[in-house]
C-alpha cells in the first residue's frame, strides 16, 4: 500500500448513517457495565474521604450519605438501557418541483351535471 491511499484512507471522513439499528446488545452491557465501575469506584472514593474528613461533621455527613446513596444509583444506571439517539439521518427527499404546473385559481367545487 502506497504512502497516499494511506494518508487518502485516514483523511476519510467517517461513513453515513444508513440504518436506525442501535448499538449491538454486548456494547450496551460493556457500557452499562463501566458505567456501574466508575460509579461504584467514586462511591469508594466518598467512603474514604468520609473516614479522613471524621472531625469536619458535615463534611463526612456529605462524604457519608453520597457513599450510601451511589450503590442504588449505580445500580439504576446499570439496569437502564440508554436512551435512543436522535440522529438527522441523510435520506432522499423527493425535490421540489421548479414550478406549479396548473396555475387556474379554483372557485371552489364545480359538479357538472
Amino acid at each position: 500500500m502506497s504512502v497516499a491511499s494511506s494518508r487518502q484512507h485516514t483523511n476519510q471522513a467517517e461513513p453515513v448513517l444508513i440504518t436506525e439499528a442501535e448499538p449491538s446488545r454486548a456494547d450496551q452491557h460493556d457500557a452499562r457495565k463501566k458505567r456501574y465501575v466508575i460509579t461504584m469506584l467514586i462511591r469508594m472514593v466518598s467512603l474514604i474521604l468520609a473516614c479522613v474528613f471524621y472531625q469536619t461533621v458535615w463534611l463526612m455527613a456529605v462524604f457519608a450519605v453520597l457513599g450510601t446513596v451511589l450503590p442504588w444509583i449505580a445500580v439504576v444506571m446499570a439496569n437502564d438501557r440508554p436512551p435512543k439517539k436522535k440522529l438527522d439521518v441523510n435520506r432522499y427527499k423527493v425535490p421540489a418541483p421548479d414550478r406549479i404546473l396548473e396555475s387556474r385559481p379554483s372557485a371552489g367545487r364545480v359538479i357538472d351535471v
